[in-house]
C-alpha cells in the first residue's frame, strides 16, 4: 500500500486529485482510485471532496502523520547502503502472443542497457491492460491497437503489422480461404477481444456466413483447435502462430486492410522514465528486426 499512501500524502500537500497527479506523474483517474482502494482497506472515508479541492476530513487529519511516517519508514530501507544496486521494479503487461518472441528479446535487450534492471511481465487481454496503465497499476503495456481514439493522457507507440492469415487443419482439401470460410467449421477469435473485433468485421465487410464451432481468445487454443481438426481460423502471423510451431496448413488474405497493429502504451506523463524509455526503444528495435 505504499504507493496508495504516497499518493494520498500528495493530495492533502497538493489540495487536489489533479495536482496530486501531475506531480506523480498519474491520470486523475488513477489517482482516484489508487484512493478508493486505500478507502476500502481503512474502511472509512479520507476526504470531504468538492468540485474543485480534496480537503481532509478528520479520519484523514489523523491519517496523514501515520501515513507519513510509514512511508518515511519504507523510504529509508530502500534508501540503505547495500540496496541501491537493485533498479526500481518495472510493471509490463503483455497479450500472451508478443510475450514469447518480441517481448522477450527486448528483455534481454534492456538487460544488456541496465543489467540491474528488474521486471515483472503481467498477462491480461489488451482492454483490460489498457485500464490497468490508465489507472498506474502497470508502468506500460504491450497490446493490440484499440478500436477507438486513446484518451490524450496515453501514448500508443507502433510496433508490428501482423496480416492475419488462414489455418487449416492439414488434411482440409480447400485452396481457397473464401470456400474454406463458407464451408469448414469456423474457430472464431473472441469478438470480445480487439483482435476478435478485426475479424467479426472483415468477415461483415466480406459478407461471408460462417459455420462457428468454437470460439476461444489466446491463438495458442485456437491453433491448438485448427491442429486437432475442429475447424478452420483466422489469426494473425505472429512470430509463433504463423506455420512451423503448429501442425496446420496456412492460406494468405488477399486484404491488406486485414492486420492487427500491435504496440506500446504508456502514459505520456511517464515518457521520461530511464526504464521505461528503455524499454520502449528495445521493444522498437526488436520489432524493426522482426518486420
Amino acid at each position: 500500500m505504499i504507493r496508495e499512501l504516497k499518493t494520498f500524502i500528495a493530495i492533502a500537500r497538493d489540495g487536489t486529485f489533479s495536482a496530486a497527479g501531475d506531480s506523480l506523474g498519474l491520470t486523475q483517474s488513477a489517482v482516484s482510485a489508487q484512493i478508493q482502494k486505500l478507502e476500502q482497506v481503512l474502511g472509512t472515508q479520507l476526504f470531504e471532496r468538492t468540485k474543485r479541492t480534496a480537503i481532509l476530513n478528520d479520519d484523514g487529519q489523523n491519517a496523514l502523520p501515520v501515513a507519513q511516517e510509514i512511508v518515511a519508514l519504507f523510504d529509508s530501507l530502500v534508501n540503505r547502503p547495500g540496496l541501491q544496486a537493485t533498479a526500481p521494479l518495472l510493471l509490463v503487461g503483455a497479450i500472451a502472443s508478443a510475450q514469447p518472441v518480441l517481448l522477450t528479446r527486448a528483455l534481454a535487450s534492456l538487460r544488456q542497457r541496465i543489467p540491474n534492471a528488474r521486471v515483472r511481465v503481467l498477462p491480461g487481454v489488451s482492454l483490460s491492460l489498457l485500464g490497468d496503465v490508465g489507472a498506474g497499476n502497470i508502468d506500460l503495456a504491450l497490446m493490440i491497437k484499440p478500436p477507438f481514439a486513446l484518451p490524450p493522457e496515453l501514448v500508443w507507440q507502433p510496433l508490428l503489422n501482423e496480416p492475419f492469415l488462414l489455418a487449416l487443419p492439414p488434411g482440409s482439401k480447400y485452396s481457397d480461404w473464401r470456400e474454406a470460410l463458407r464451408h469448414e467449421p469456423f474457430v472464431r477469435y473472441d469478438r470480445a477481444s480487439f483482435g476478435g473485433r478485426l475479424v467479426e468485421q472483415f468477415l461483415r465487410r466480406k459478407r461471408i456466413a460462417v459455420n462457428e464451432s468454437l470460439e476461444l481468445d489466446e491463438l495458442d487454443a485456437i491453433a491448438g483447435a485448427v491442429e486437432a481438426g475442429i475447424g478452420v481460423a483466422l489469426i494473425p502471423h505472429t512470430h509463433t502462430h504463423g506455420g512451423g510451431r503448429f501442425n496446420f496448413r496456412v492460406l494468405p488474405i488477399d486484404e491488406p486492410r486485414f492486420v492487427r497493429e500491435v504496440g506500446l502504451v504508456r502514459l505520456r506523463k511517464r515518457e521520461g522514465d530511464a526504464s521505461v524509455l528503455a524499454l520502449a526503444e528495445a521493444l522498437e528495435a526488436v520489432a524493426q528486426e522482426l518486420g
